[in-house]
């Protein structure tokens, strides 16, 4: 929690004091807040007042945003309706005696949906480079893109899929680490780990046009797109909605599955409407709402990895590909052998 008394305000024509050797008046009551709450669950804080000094007001803010106002400290109710799920801040103002007194804490909001576990069928086994260290996997005009990680060998590649053979490939440069890819406007977007850089090439040729500058200091996992804007994954619970044509931040969204939420959100990618991520680490895809972030559903493929011959340098599952002309998944790992078709079970 922190808390402060403002410096005087001259459009407010009030006298507010520097805390600096001043006792704190008004807080609010944090035994009162919930450690966690769902929406559209109510909201409410209570201000105490140990010196009963008189207020003359108090307003509410949640995540900067005012949210209401009374005349007195009596217990404040706010239904939570459109917040984001993940950690929001709770601000309150207290005005009296021409002064002002702020506090604020923070609550966490998660999901309300049980996920539900999806089986699938597999299709086809089909090979796959060992050599592959597989990090963006997507279908375009019925071609297999595959972007590749680690320093030194990071690719992005056309495949033929059905017999793992490589028909065209690029190299980046030695200093970059490849991460996700995805398509958008006949472009190809790819990220980079921690090089703090995207790339953008036209999807027929491989030729690299352009390059972006994240817009602040993270790392690049995962990457798709809604076939406006991008969706982009940094190691934490966070979605980052981007603008194609500038990697400028629009928008963002916190994984929760429940009370939990879900970090290292990897390889994304976008089917009917919802987003689908491998977890790092985890033998399993959770679909997720891209506009809220719950996870609605899992998909186990623990059962693939007792499928792939298990190599020196054979990795985590990565990978999700989605093939609009049969409705079915492709999914891999890091340097797996071996790349599988599966279905979603219906019901």
């Amino acid at each position: 929690m922190k808390k402060y008394n403002a410096l005087a305000s001259i459009f407010l024509g009030l006298l507010i004091t520097n805390c600096g050797g001043t006792e704190d008046l008004f807080n609010i009551n944090e035994e009162k807040l919930k450690g966690q709450y769902t929406l559209p669950d109510q909201l409410s804080v209570e201000i105490l007042n140990p010196k009963t000094e008189k207020i003359d007001s108090v307003v509410y803010e949640l995540n900067g945003k005012r949210v209401g106002s009374q005349k007195s400290g009596s217990t404040f109710s706010y239904q939570l309706k459109n917040e984001k799920l993940g950690y929001n801040e709770v601000k309150t103002s207290v005005f009296y005696d021409g002064a002002v007194e702020v506090d604020s804490t923070r609550i966490e909001i998660v999901s309300n949906i049980q996920p539900k576990l999806l089986k699938y069928t597999i299709v086809n086994t089909y090979p796959h480079d060992i050599n592959a260290y597989t990090q963006g996997l997507e279908f375009y005009n019925g071609i297999l893109y595959e972007g590749t990680g680690q320093y030194g060998t990071s690719t992005l590649r056309k495949t033929d899929y059905k017999t793992g053979k490589i028909d065209l490939k690029i190299d980046l440069e030695q200093q970059f680490f490849g991460e996700g890819i995805t398509f958008l406007n006949d472009k190809i977007y790819q990220l980079t780990w921690q090089e703090n850089t995207a790339f953008v090439y036209d999807a027929k040729t491989l030729k690299k046009e352009k390059q972006f500058t994240y817009y602040k200091k993270m790392e690049g996992w995962g990457l798709t797109s809604d076939g406006k804007n991008l969706y982009m994954t940094d190691s934490s619970e966070r979605i980052h909605i981007l603008n194609p044509a500038t990697f400028e931040p629009i928008d963002y969204i916190n994984v929760y599955s429940l009370g939990t939420k879900i970090d290292s959100v990897n390889e994304l990618e976008w089917i009917d409407g919802k987003i689908y991520g491998n977890v790092y680490q985890k033998d399993a895809i959770a679909v997720i709402d891209p506009k809220t972030g719950a996870v609605e559903a899992i998909i186990n493929l623990a059962e693939l990895t007792t499928k792939i011959t298990k190599l020196p340098n054979t990795d985590v599952l990565n990978g999700i590909a989605y093939n609009p002309a049969t409705q079915t998944i492709f999914v891999t790992g890091k340097n797996w052998d071996k790349m599988f078709e599966i279905r979603i079970n219906p019901n």
